[in-house]
């Protein structure tokens, strides 16, 4: 497998493997159903959560391994 196939944390300059996915929707641009995300290793989860948090962005925080893309259909 290889490094571009490894899901990585978003965190400015971490390559730690990513653990979390940080689902988040930023309101003024955004419709209500659409999700963007950002990718955490266990030491930045809590960083990128409260970053998302304060601007009242972030809508779920999901392990990595659990996460289904709720991607419309069609796309």
């Amino acid at each position: 497998m290889s490094d571009e196939t490894i899901p990585i944390c978003s965190a400015k300059g971490c390559r730690a493997d990513a653990e979390w996915v940080l689902a988040w929707n930023n309101p003024k641009i955004h419709t209500p159903e659409r999700r963007k995300t950002w990718l955490a290793c266990e030491e930045h989860r809590e960083h990128l959560s409260q970053f998302l948090g304060v601007r009242g962005f972030l809508k779920d925080v999901v392990a990595f391994a659990d996460w289904r893309d709720p991607a419309p259909e069609g796309r």
